[in-house]
């Protein structure tokens, strides 16, 4: 930032090189305010903003009298010309984005928290979290009960969110050669005495299972026959390790239930769903249901 004032200005009022405004429109409205003070009226004299952002880079405010009006050509038809109003007065302030600040309004304290590279489940709240789900507690509970120890979700440092997929990632780590060995296996098994038997299987970043759905020959005839209404079930049990069954339901023509198609999805995500209900599709030969009834 650059300044020219006369001399004869209070110094207390004076605007001083090196000072800085949170934005440009803050900085006119401060200029403009030290000109009322020493009674002189300022002007936007140029503005310069980067191409690819649109974000200001300098700008320049001046007083009024700042410059000389040009000749006018029709003076010698003009019986009244306007008088001068500008006399070259070189009183300005010139302001420059510091680039190694930033140009945008930052968090609030209160949401500093929820800031990705601020959420972190720590190693001591990882060892708690394990021991409240061991104990049978659900997410929610565990997760106000951390909160709490802390006095507020603010100086918690994770998300609810964070919360679950760290159990999310934890199970399905466990399962890795466990579990999820024995559910292949059984799939294997069930493919090869019936064909007609699929599975299929989601993986995540980390090429970990995360979601699984299956069909029997009988689920699939029974669709082909019943399965112009159908109704996906998201009420179904959930497990201790937070691992709902998801079935898609229908009637047979004896008005008794009949099952479609089975899946456990460990989350609720959009992502989720999606590929749920694409993979039912294309085991079911793309034939859709005319409606769905869900909760």
């Amino acid at each position: 930032m650059g300044i020219h004032v006369p001399s004869n200005v209070p110094m207390e009022s004076t605007p001083f090189k090196g000072m800085e405004f949170e934005a440009d429109e803050i900085a006119y409205d401060s200029y403009n305010e030290y000109g009322r003070k020493t009674s002189f009226s300022i002007r936007k004299e140029y503005v310069n903003k980067c191409k690819k952002t649109g974000v200001v880079t300098s700008r320049r405010f001046v007083c009024a009298k700042d410059g000389v009006r040009g000749k006018d050509k029709r003076d010698q038809n003009i019986k009244n010309p306007r008088a001068e109003t500008r006399c070259g007065c070189e009183a300005r302030l010139v302001i420059v984005l510091n680039r190694d600040k930033h140009n945008h309004y930052l968090h609030l304290p209160s949401s500093v928290h929820m800031m990705p590279s601020q959420r972190k489940v720590a190693a001591t709240h990882a060892i708690e979290i394990d021991l409240a789900h061991e104990s049978g507690l659900r997410l929610k509970q565990s997760y106000e009960l951390h909160s709490k120890q802390v006095c507020g979700y603010d100086n918690l440092g994770f998300t609810k969110k964070d919360h679950k997929n760290y159990l999310r990632t934890k199970r399905w780590r466990d399962m890795e050669h466990g579990e999820a060995a024995s559910l292949g296996r059984y799939f294997n098994h069930q493919f090869k005495e019936n064909p007609s038997y699929d599975f299929a299987t989601q993986l995540d970043c980390e090429e970990l299972i995360t979601n699984i759905f299956w069909v029997d020959a009988r689920m699939i005839m029974d669709y082909s026959h019943f399965g112009d209404v159908i109704t996906f079930d998201t009420m179904s049990s959930t497990n201790r390790d937070a691992m709902p069954l998801r079935v898609f339901l229908g009637l047979n023509h004896h008005r008794e239930t009949v099952v479609f198609g089975g899946a456990l999805l460990y989350d609720e995500m959009i992502e989720s769903f999606v590929w749920l209900f694409e993979t039912f599709l294309e085991t079911m030969s793309k034939k859709k249901p005319i409606t769905i009834f869900t909760d």
